[in-house]
């Protein structure tokens, strides 16, 4: 066994817990050096690429492209000529039985049915009774108290259940309870769970009855069959080391009939097709999660200001006319403008740990850059904003926004920062509210300048008017505090001169 080596999903950023195969840049059999390009994994927000982690020769692929691992997880098996298959299959077998890979890479064949076991509609039983063939000893019953650090499948078996995960020993990644250390505890104190009813999938003429659970097919293929209630028996094996494909899958469900015929496709495609199911992927569901765990979590309340920008704009004129390598635009002044608010009131220049419940002040003002991609939104970072020139923000924000839409950034260019700028003016939005990138504690919604009146000594004049909202979490920022970072703000927006000293 020790001339094998799993290649696993790498840890790239903090907050990353897993990451989706796109394509493999080795094929099997093909041998590696350290630092050699292996494959590609996207994470939810960039796409990283694999190098290999020492020399090796690449005897089989798990992962297959479109696969979810969480990080950890096993994408391929380098080992010697030497060494048989079998021993590659007891080598995969030992790392599968460890339970955070199967209950994240596989929650609907592995902990979902498991889950299942007690049914829905069924009250939880009652301590020293049994549920069919399901028996709860009364030394692991009651309700959990205190945080636990478990997988969702377990928690929703534990509830069904009323058992104390407290009085379970996690042996999951950082002590992670899962449904199979449910299982070995109710085993070890005397219990048992039933075993899960088999899925109830239509019969069909002609269509074996055997377990399939057996046949070795992609999970992909696994899932499609168990979709159309499809006996993989019934497959031809075609697919890599004999194992069912999804195109085995798909042309079993031609054998049986499933697919519309052609005079049914015909009607069909005259019928207008009314909507379009699209799935989120990663980047949308990082996003989701995170935005909404603020939006829930953060005391949100907003405070928004006028900035008259006549002056930067013929600054910014100016600039751009005198020094041709220089392009400065609007968005690059309010960056550095909010830099140096921030060093004038530090108290903003922060981040908060939500389990720690502390407060981190920063030396220097961190500012990230909202910026918009096709699948989603991404906050690279302008380090040490207020000690950089105009020029050298608008250089840093320009390469940012470089990276991020070709998905190069780097975890440490797009993680952290103590400030946010998100701004839609070019979009003619006049004015909005942002919710806040956490760990951070404020967050400043941009609009478009545009010409308004204003009133200056007794005359109405035309003035270039900017309207800015600035988003504070009231656990930290008190209004008079935001109201005091706003002030700054429009002291250096109107004096954009003070931003060249």
């Amino acid at each position: 066994m020790s001339e094998i080596n799993a290649i696993e999903v790498p840890k790239w950023g903090l907050s990353m817990e897993e990451g989706t195969v796109t394509v493999w840049r080795v094929s099997e059999g093909t041998s590696f050096r350290k630092g050699d390009l292996l494959c590609e994994v996207e994470t939810s927000k960039i796409t990283n690429e694999l190098e290999a982690p020492f020399d090796g020769l690449l005897r089989r692929i798990v992962a297959q492209p479109g696969e979810t691992l969480p990080v950890g997880g096993v994408l391929a098996v380098s080992a010697a000529e030497t060494v048989s298959d079998a021993e590659i299959e007891e080598f995969l077998s030992s790392r599968r039985a460890t339970p955070v890979p199967a209950e994240v890479t596989a929650p609907a064949e592995a902990d979902a049915p498991e889950a299942a076991a007690t049914p829905a509609a069924a009250p939880a039983p009652k301590p020293g009774t049994s549920s069919g063939s399901t028996l709860v000893p009364e030394s692991l019953q009651g309700e959990t108290s205190g945080e636990v650090f478990v997988t969702p499948h377990a928690l929703k078996l534990a509830e069904k259940l009323t058992i104390d995960l407290g009085k379970i020993t996690g042996t999951g990644r950082a002590g992670r309870v899962s449904v199979e250390d449910v299982h070995a505890a109710v085993r070890s104190a005397g219990g048992s769970i039933a075993a899960p009813a088999p899925p109830d999938r239509p019969k069909m003429p002609g269509r074996t009855l055997q377990d399939d659970s057996e046949v070795d097919a992609t999970p992909v293929a696994r899932r499609l069959a168990g979709n159309l209630g499809i006996n993989l028996h019934d497959c031809r094996a075609t697919g890599s080391r004999g194992r069912v494909c999804e195109a085995d899958v798909r042309e079993a469900e031609r054998k049986f009939g499933l697919v519309t015929t052609s005079a049914e496709a015909s009607s069909d495609a005259e019928t207008p097709v009314e909507f379009e199911t699209v799935a989120f992927d990663s980047m949308r569901k990082a996003i989701g999660q995170r935005l909404q765990a603020s939006k829930r979590g953060a005391p949100h309340f907003r405070l928004t200001a006028d900035l008259e920008i006549d002056d930067l704009l013929a600054l910014r004129k100016q600039i751009n006319a005198t020094v041709p390598s220089v392009k400065l635009s609007v968005n690059d002044f309010i960056v550095k403008a909010c830099g140096a608010a921030l060093l004038r009131v530090p108290e903003v220049n922060v981040q908060f740990d939500e389990q720690t419940q502390l407060v981190r002040r920063y030396t220097h003002a961190d500012v990230s850059v909202a910026v918009a991609l096709p699948s989603g939104l991404i906050t690279p970072i302008v380090r040490k904003t207020d000690t950089r020139s105009l020029a050298s923000v608008s250089e840093e924000v320009h390469s940012l926004v470089t990276k991020a839409k070709s998905g190069t950034l780097a975890p440490e260019e797009f993680q952290g920062g103590t400030f946010t700028v998100s701004n839609l003016g070019m979009h003619g939005v006049r004015a909005f509210d942002a919710i806040i990138n956490p760990p951070q504690v404020a967050i400043l919604a941009v609009g478009a300048g545009t010409q308004r009146p204003v009133v200056a000594n007794g005359e109405v004049v035309p003035r270039t008017v900017l309207t800015v909202t600035l988003s504070c979490d009231h656990r930290v920022i008190d209004g008079a505090l935001g109201a005091s970072f706003l002030a700054e703000l429009k002291r250096f927006v109107e004096s954009p001169a003070l931003m060249l000293v």
